[in-house]
């Protein structure tokens, strides 16, 4: 007998007449809460200014050294979703939903408890590694099930069940901020605080989508869709998730995961500062916390926007304009930032950041449409730990080559340039990469997939 029976895959699985678009909702309540990771840069200067206050001491922690909390959080999210990903298709997306609400909010409640003995390695515990942990479960339960209630819209399917994820900054960073001048007093700037509230707001609503989610029973289509024609780059046969590792098609999206994501994150975690030290004097905290939910927005837009689009022109068209658009705007950062017109600045930043989002909505759909839907939610999860590569490798870039430049004389708001340039290279590999994808041999096909297997063309 399992512990806690009421959350096994047989108690969640809809009843005759369910309405699929239930679901979405169920989704989202998890993904808005795991998704204030992205909103983690405003906590960057607070956690800077522990000790000295208004202004950081020798005993404070660098601004580098607390990029690696996020860094930290982003690697174990994708460690996480590789490895729960099978038990997840086992056991359903109730119980994993409700496992990822208690990692989340407790990384919140034990990196409070580190901010408040002002321990780094306790805050890189609970909001790296156990926080982490909630961060994959929660963000690989809902999408293999959405998959399976929309086979006859797969992206959009994926777009929904993504789209919370990139939102969650728009609301956490307003929050967090709100929260922080609540609790602050002259000695100090109410961080733990926010840290303990947060983790009770956010246990909270990840309990409504627990619950409220519902599974299709095996073999659930939808009233009057019948599948249309095998097409280009689209399956009709599955792969084994193990199997799927041995094919070049899955190290090729890692690569192309890999190189979106890194460009991306790297902004989205010095977004705040970054914003500050550009326009230095002319954008002020609440508007750096502003830009950081704008880029939210764009982030989520993207997610469900692209990933439906992706539904009309194909994955591989789409993300051809993701790596070429994108590697056009990195490249022209600079030149952006030279202006000092900050709407021209923000502007391009919402274009990289809706493809950034994007990338991540319409990569679960690249998977369903290359390795079939039998195990997609496991080979999405293993796919993850490109994600994981990438927050280390994203906020190492623009964290340490900024202060190298500041250290060599180079002012502030120029210290991202070369970073900027570096993306655009990234980018162009991500490019190459996807140019190179192919239908997976039929020799990697499950023995009982459908007949038929992918249309080559």
């Amino acid at each position: 007998m399992s512990l806690l029976p009421f959350l096994d895959r047989d108690r969640s699985i809809a009843e005759p007449g369910f309405n699929r678009w239930r679901v979405p909702p169920a989704a989202l309540a998890i993904h808005l809460c795991i998704g204030q990771a992205y909103a983690f840069s405003v906590f960057k200067l607070p956690l800077s200014r522990l000790i000295g206050v208004t202004q950081s001491s020798p005993e404070d922690w660098r601004l580098s050294t607390i990029g690696w909390v996020f860094s930290c959080a982003i690697v174990f999210l994708g460690l996480s979703a590789a490895v729960f990903g099978a038990w997840l298709e086992r056991v359903g997306p109730r119980r994993a939903m409700f496992t990822s609400a208690v990692c989340f909010a407790g990384g919140f409640f034990v990196g409070g408890l580190g901010i408040a003995m002002h321990e780094f390695w306790l805050l890189v515990l609970g909001y790296g590694v156990l926080g982490g942990i909630g961060l994959g479960l929660g963000y690989i339960s809902p999408v293999s099930t959405l998959i399976k209630w929309f086979p006859d819209r797969p992206g959009m399917a994926t777009g929904m069940a993504i789209m919370g994820f990139g939102g969650g900054a728009m609301i956490a960073s307003p929050l967090s901020v709100a929260l922080m001048n609540l609790f602050k007093t002259p000695t100090t700037l109410g961080v733990v605080e926010t840290f303990f509230t947060m983790g009770v707001l956010y246990f909270a609503f990840m309990m409504f989508g627990a619950f409220s989610v519902r599974v299709p029973v095996d073999g659930w289509k939808p009233a009057g869709w019948v599948p249309g024609p095998a097409k280009a780059m689209v399956t009709t046969a599955n792969v084994d998730v193990n199997e799927a590792m041995r094919t070049p098609q899955f190290w090729l999206l890692w690569v192309i995961l890999c190189m979106n994501v890194t460009a991306g994150i790297g902004i989205l975690e010095q977004a705040s500062p970054m914003i500050q030290e550009i326009f230095k004097g002319r954008v002020l905290a609440p508007a750096a916390a502003g830009f950081v939910s704008l880029l939210s927005l764009a982030n989520m837009g993207g997610r469900f926007l692209w990933s439906s689009f992706s539904d009309r022109i194909g994955r591989r068209a789409t993300y051809f304009i993701f790596f070429a658009l994108g590697a056009a705007l990195y490249g022209s950062i600079p030149t952006v930032a030279a202006t000092q017109i900050v709407p021209l600045f923000v502007a391009v930043g919402v274009i990289v950041l809706s493809m950034y989002g994007g990338g991540f909505a319409t990569i679960p759909a690249y998977l369903r449409d290359l390795f079939g839907t039998m195990h997609v939610g496991a080979i999405h999860g293993r796919l993850l730990t490109a994600w994981s590569t990438a927050g280390v490798l994203g906020p190492v870039l623009v964290n340490y080559i900024r202060e190298y430049q500041i250290a060599h004389g180079v002012e502030r708001a120029q210290a991202y340039n070369l970073t900027m340039y570096v993306m655009t290279v990234l980018l162009l590999v991500g490019f190459f990469a996807n140019l190179m994808v192919r239908p997976v041999d039929p020799k990697h096909h499950f023995a009982g997939a459908a007949a038929g297997g992918a249309k080559h063309g």
